[in-house]
C-alpha cells in the first residue's frame, strides 16, 4: 500500500514522513478525508469503500471523514432560502448537518458489505467541539470520542465532517470546506503518521485547470503558499484548514480519489522551492464589491464599519479609501457574494447614523492573484504582474498585496484572460 506515494517524495523525506523502517514494513495509523463528488453516489461510496479496504488490508488503522455528496449540501440550502431568505444560523446547521451523517451511514453500509467492521459518528460523537458561531463555528477541542477504542477493535471510523457541537449540545457547522478541518484535526488529535486529502483532482495545480489549460501539478508545496491559494480562491482546501496543519505541522497530501497517481504533498517550505517565483495563480468568482460613499472624514470612521461588520462575521477582503475632500471620503472593499445581502443589511444600519453616508453594491468582480514565497527575495514582480494585465487591456479596480502575493479585483469577464496571461508571464506553463 505504501508503494503508492514512493514516487511523490524523496526516499528520505517518505521514510521519516511515513515512519518506515526500510527494513521492515510499517503499520501506520491514517486519516482519510473524502470530499462530496468522491462519494457523489453509492458506486462513488462503495470504490470509496474498496480503496479504504485495501488500506485495512494492509493492517493500518484507518480513520476516514467525510462530506455531504456532491450537491446535497446546495440542494437543502436552496430548500431552506425558498422559506425564509435569511434562515435562522442554528437551524440551517441542525439541516445541514444532515448531508455528512448520511454520508458517514452509507460508507459504513458499504464496508460492512465488503467484510470490513466500521462504526460510524457524528461530529459530536467524535468529541469535536466548537464554539457557538453557527454556521462557521472554530473547533475548540477535539477530544476524539470513542474513536481510538473502535481502532483497538480494528473497526474502521467514518466520522462526519464539517461539524461539531458547542457546550450547550447545539450542532454546529465549521463552514464551506470544513470537512477538510475536521480530518486534518483529527489527524493531529490522534498524532495520525498519514494525513490525506482525497478529492476529484489529482493534485494542487499552479492555476485551475479548467481556467488555465496549461496548468501544472505542482509536487509538493509550502503550508504558506497553499493558505494564500486557499483564501485566494482555490478550491483544492479550506484556508483554515491550512491554518491549522501549519500549526501542529501536520504533513498531508491532496490526492484524486480516482486513481492511484501521487498528488501535492503540503508541509514546510522545502529547500527545492526557494527559486520559485511564482507558484500558482488564483481566481476568486466569489466577490462582491461595496461602496460606501459621502462618509465623514475623520478618525473611527472606518473603524466602527469594520466592527459591525466583524460583529456580523462579515469577512472583508480587498480595501480602498479615497483622500478624503470637503469633510467626506468613499470606501470602496469587497466580500464574499454569499455574504453580500447580509452585510449590505448591516451597513445601512451603520450609515444610518452618519449623516449622508450611502451604501451600495457595485456590482460582482473577480479576485486574481499570484503568490508565491519566492516574492520576498526577487525584485519586479509587481511591475511584471501589472504590465501583464495592461498589455492585455484589463483594468483593476481594487488593489490589495502581501509578502507572497499579489491580488487585484477585476471584472468578471477578464478574469480568466488574465489568469492565463500571468500564468505565462511568470513561466508557470513551463
Amino acid at each position: 500500500m505504501l508503494d503508492l506515494f514512493c514516487s511523490a517524495i524523496k526516499l528520505d523525506e517518505y521514510a521519516r514522513f511515513y515512519k518506515i523502517n526500510r527494513l521492515k514494513k510499517y503499520m501506520a495509523l491514517i486519516v482519510q478525508k473524502y470530499g462530496g463528488t468522491s462519494v457523489g453516489d453509492t458506486d462513488r461510496i462503495m470504490n470509496v469503500a474498496r480503496r479504504i479496504k485495501t488500506f485495512v488490508d494492509d493492517g493500518n488503522k484507518v480513520v476516514v471523514v467525510v462530506s455531504a455528496r456532491s450537491g446535497v449540501t446546495n440542494a437543502l440550502i436552496e430548500r431552506a432560502k425558498s422559506l425564509n431568505k435569511e434562515p435562522d444560523e442554528r437551524e440551517m446547521d441542525m439541516l445541514l448537518a444532515v448531508g455528512e451523517q448520511e454520508t458517514i451511514a452509507l460508507t459504513a453500509m458499504a464496508l460492512h458489505s465488503l467484510g470490513v467492521k466500521a462504526e460510524s459518528r457524528t461530529g459530536a460523537q467524535a468529541g469535536i467541539h466548537t464554539d457557538f458561531a453557527h454556521t462557521r463555528a472554530r473547533i475548540v477541542e477535539i477530544t476524539g470520542g470513542d474513536i481510538q477504542k473502535l481502532l483497538n477493535e480494528g473497526k474502521v471510523v467514518i466520522v462526519a465532517g464539517f461539524q461539531g457541537v458547542d457546550d450547550d449540545g447545539n450542532v454546529t457547522t465549521l463552514g464551506r470546506g470544513g470537512s477538510d478541518l475536521s480530518a486534518i484535526a483529527l489527524a493531529a488529535t490522534l498524532n495520525a503518521d498519514i494525513c490525506q486529502i482525497y478529492t476529484d483532482v489529482d493534485g494542487i495545480y499552479t492555476a485551475d485547470p479548467r481556467i488555465v489549460k496549461k496548468a501544472k501539478k505542482i509536487p509538493e508545496m509550502s503550508y504558506e503558499e497553499l493558505l494564500e491559494m486557499a483564501s485566494l480562491g482555490s478550491k483544492v482546501m479550506q484556508a483554515r484548514s491550512v491554518e491549522f496543519a501549519q500549526k501542529y505541522n501536520v504533513v498531508f497530501e491532496v490526492r484524486s480519489s480516482f486513481n492511484n497517481e501521487p498528488g501535492t504533498i503540503v508541509k514546510s517550505e522545502a529547500p527545492s522551492l526557494e527559486d520559485v517565483v511564482i507558484s500558482g495563480v488564483a481566481v476568486d468568482r466569489n466577490q462582491t464589491k461595496v461602496t460606501l460613499s459621502d462618509l465623514p472624514d475623520k478618525p473611527g470612521t472606518a473603524a466602527e464599519i469594520f466592527r459591525k461588520l466583524g460583529e456580523g462575521g462579515i469577512v472583508v477582503d480587498m480595501i480602498v479609501q479615497n483622500i478624503g475632500r470637503g469633510g467626506k471620503a468613499n470606501l470602496t472593499f469587497t466580500v464574499s457574494k454569499d455574504d453580500a445581502s447580509k452585510a449590505e443589511r448591516i451597513l445601512r444600519g451603520v450609515c444610518s447614523g452618519l449623516k449622508g453616508a450611502n451604501v451600495s453594491l457595485t456590482g460582482d468582480i473577480a479576485k486574481v492573484s499570484v503568490i508565491g514565497t519566492g516574492m520576498r527575495s526577487h525584485s519586479g514582480v509587481a511591475a511584471k504582474f501589472f504590465k501583464t494585465l495592461a498589455d492585455n487591456n484589463i483594468n483593476i479596480q481594487v488593489i490589495t498585496t502581501s509578502e507572497i502575493k499579489i491580488s487585484v479585483g477585476i471584472s468578471l469577464e477578464d478574469a480568466e484572460l488574465a489568469a492565463s496571461a500571468l500564468h505565462s508571464a511568470f513561466d508557470l506553463d513551463k
